[in-house]
């Protein structure tokens, strides 16, 4: 589940000049306002590729995320994020028919990420749709916002069967060769994935089978890594409701290929909304509902005043999966424009493993 829509909000009304102040954000970063002007998530979509790979223009907002858990020659672990985020202006903010130019509704957000055991690094970049500075084509497939992209580097049925990927910030630097044979993965119900009980909802989509290798550059040092790499592509317009104050995800590569999706929406009352994917090392897929699912902090970590749980214990009985998850760095701090926790975490306990896991709202 990614989304910092607060951040692409205050941007938006930069970039608008609006004067008027606007109305209170419901939920956690605006994302239970008020959608009516926009597309809505309804379930029994067929999704259709390569088209969805691209942008959902009448959708509020929409992502385009890598993570990768990297090593050198030497066995030290690193972790890479890469994220392009559209946030639609409502359409009363350009003429009908008129989306060219200036008058492109859309607006674009970068983070970029490198993580290391003793170091974190994070930088963010913003965008104006339909000036040539961001977004997404298909033909060939490449996400971009000004030098940082994600892009095919071959001419194939299956775009992201072949990739590129490359971001830079003041501290680091890199780019990697990303390559997958196996198919893509629907999340929730066939790409439906509920977020509440209420029935808010994304269509979601992942690609948990990259492996990737290439450089990276911390401090000036440069290091040969590779290892596995995870896409999420997610849209929606309101995907969450007035009281969830955030969210934990959990993504999650285990030593006898399986691959595993957590997450859990955080309420101001009562228990969180908890679900996920078992993902087998051939891309099928089961849905984990909250009952199949024992996900709990264990320690905290005290991270720019905030308490943060970077250990968790994560239990699947009917899967005989008992596991904890660690992260590798607990100051994995996105100190940007809305600040949120992400970074690499390390898996033991029955199967040995690596991910990533994202917390917001703390």
């Amino acid at each position: 589940m990614k989304a910092n829509a607060l951040a692409l909000l205050i941007v938006a009304l930069s970039l608008v000049g609006c004067d008027n102040k606007p109305e209170e954000e419901k939920g956690f970063a605006g994302l239970a306002d008020d959608a009516a002007s926009y597309a809505q998530v309804t379930p029994d979509r067929r999704f259709v590729f390569p088209e969805d790979h691209g942008p959902h223009d009448d959708f509020r907002i929409e992502w385009w995320y890598i993570t990768a858990n990297l090593k050198d020659a030497d066995g030290q672990s690193f972790g890479v994020q890469w994220t392009l985020f559209r946030n639609a202006l409502p359409r009363a903010k350009v003429a009908q028919g008129d989306d060219q130019g200036w008058s492109n509704r859309n607006l674009w957000m970068g983070h970029a990420a490198v993580t290391s055991a003793d170091e974190h690094y994070a930088a963010e970049r913003y965008a104006r749709g339909g000036v040539g500075q961001a977004g997404v084509t298909l033909a060939p497939f490449s996400a971009w916002i000004d030098d940082w992209a994600l892009s095919s580097r071959s001419a194939t049925d299956d775009p992201l069967a072949d990739m590129q990927l490359q971001a830079r910030g003041p501290q680091f630097n890199y780019r990697l060769h990303l390559t997958s044979s196996k198919p893509l993965v629907l999340q929730g119900k066939q790409g439906f994935s509920q977020k509440s009980e209420q029935g808010q909802a994304s269509y979601y989509y992942s690609q948990p089978f990259f492996e990737a290798d290439g450089s990276i550059e911390i401090d000036g040092k440069a290091y040969q890594v590779s290892g596995p790499a995870w896409l999420d592509r997610e849209w929606s317009s309101q995907p969450l409701t007035n009281d969830q104050t955030g969210w934990d995800w959990f993504s999650l590569h285990l030593k006898d290929g399986t691959d595993v999706m957590l997450y859990r929406m955080r309420q101001k009352d009562g228990e969180p909304y908890l679900t996920g994917t078992w993902i087998s090392a051939d891309g099928s897929t089961g849905l984990l509902a909250a009952g199949d699912i024992e996900l709990e902090p264990q320690d905290t970590t005290t991270v720019e005043g905030r308490d943060m749980p970077t250990r968790w214990s994560v239990n699947i009985p009917g899967k005989g999966l008992h596991l904890t998850v660690e992260a590798l760095n607990p100051q994995a701090w996105m100190n940007l424009q809305i600040p949120y926790w992400e970074g690499p975490v390390q898996v033991s306990g029955t199967q040995d493993g690596v991910g990533y896991l994202e917390m917001t709202g703390y």
